[in-house]
């Protein structure tokens, strides 16, 4: 037996592990402390009413003779397929259903979508970025490159026209940054990738708190995207879907690598190794795209959108340098010190948790990611009790 010795090049602990280990250990010494989570980026709201009512009715399709499904089509039923480019076509972007693929998440699809691609490829990765990105091409041995996103570019690298990639990463809005790439930023990018015969992989797990503002929901907005992007999209943040599980990939038609479709590899790659999404978990969804559905959870995002503007509001009460809030559900703030430092800091004495920046890669070193998924009235609270630590603690 020989194991994959790549595994020996990753950090013993994933990044969110850690901050729960951390973040246990001190409630257990200190269970009388009450702490407010502000550190994962899991949704607090319950599913909305119109997939609730959709998840019923599938349910009881489930227990009848005539409506009962077994095994169903690994890329997913046609009625959430078409459902979903539905969607697209909103915002200008026509997608035939055989190019979307309905998953368990978006971070699943990140990392199989790999299995694609020859190890001998060369990886082109912002940073700081999601651990997911950077610890599966660690898992299989490809040489990584990072651009660094930093408050000299607004947190929005641009390419470098003198270096070269073949695999581009990027997520807009962005995590951990919560920085929105604009229609021109990304047309270089895609002109970029176009042009080196690369493909971008692009996460839009976080579109739906672009909102109405006039920027780019999906890569496929963009002239030319049709020939280099693949991009992963999720319900867990537009629908609450964090425990129910399900988001879908695009891949083009027009992807093609030679004379070979990477939409036909992926077909048959997801038909070989996934064995689909659950009926009733599609036909929730489903309904999340209809219009009592689509006011619902916007109705939701709403609500962690004013949690956005509160810590906004407050960084700026406290004079701390940040991004995001706006048209992202994160604020990556500038802590002024080690960021994990400042994580046991903040945990032990205002007993509230983010995320340390270093976490997400070197250039997040002395910033700190907060998440505007909480309750209202928990986020009031630990902006509260960080306004009383900078009273005791001018420094902070």
């Amino acid at each position: 037996m020989k194991i994959n010795q790549n595994y020996l090049d990753l950090k013993n602990s994933y990044l969110f592990s850690t901050v729960a280990k951390k973040i246990s250990a001190y409630k257990e010494a200190n269970p009388d402390k009450k702490v407010i989570r502000m550190d994962i980026g899991d949704v607090t709201l319950p599913l909305c009413g119109a997939v609730v009512t959709a998840l019923r009715k599938a349910v009881e399709d489930m227990s009848q003779k005539e409506t009962f499904r077994g095994y169903g089509p690994e890329q997913g039923y046609d009625f959430l397929r078409e459902a979903i480019a539905g969607y697209y076509a909103k915002i200008g972007v026509a997608l035939s259903a055989d190019e979307i693929f309905v998953s368990d998440g978006a971070k699943s699809d990140i990392g199989n979508m790999l299995d694609l691609f020859d190890r001998d490829n060369n990886v082109l990765i912002p940073d700081p970025v999601y651990p997911v990105y950077r610890d599966t091409n660690i898992m299989a041995g490809r040489r990584i490159s990072f651009i660094e996103a930093n408050a000299g570019n607004n947190f929005l690298p641009m390419p470098d026209q003198a270096g070269s990639a073949d695999i581009i990463y990027l997520c807009s809005p962005n995590n951990p940054t919560g920085a929105v790439y604009s229609h021109e930023q990304l047309k270089s990018w895609v002109d970029y990738a176009n042009g080196r015969g690369a493909v971008i992989f692009f996460d839009a797990a976080y579109e739906s708190f672009v909102g109405e503002a006039a920027l780019p929901r999906s890569i496929f907005e963009i002239p030319g995207a049709e020939t280099c992007a693949v991009e992963f999209c999720s319900f867990s943040k537009t629908a609450g879907f964090t425990g129910t599980r399900c988001g879908y990939t695009v891949v083009p038609h027009a992807l093609v690598c030679g004379e070979t479709k990477l939409r036909d590899m992926w077909l048959r790659r997801q038909t070989t190794k996934f064995n689909g999404v659950p009926y009733i978990v599609q036909r929730a969804a489903e309904a999340v795209f209809t219009p009592e559905g689509l006011f619902e959870t916007r109705k939701n995002i709403a609500y962690y959108m004013e949690n956005g503007k509160l810590i906004a509001k407050t960084m700026r009460e406290l004079g701390i340098t940040f991004v995001g809030g706006e048209t992202s559900p994160y604020i990556w703030m500038q802590c002024g010190m080690d960021s994990w430092d400042y994580f046991d800091m903040l945990l032990e004495r205002a007993n509230v948790t983010g995320t340390p920046g270093a976490g997400f890669g070197r250039a997040g070193e002395g910033y700190f990611r907060l998440t505007a998924f909480g309750t209202q009235e928990a986020t009031a609270e630990a902006m509260e009790r960080m306004k009383a630590l900078k009273k005791i603690d001018p420094a902070f």
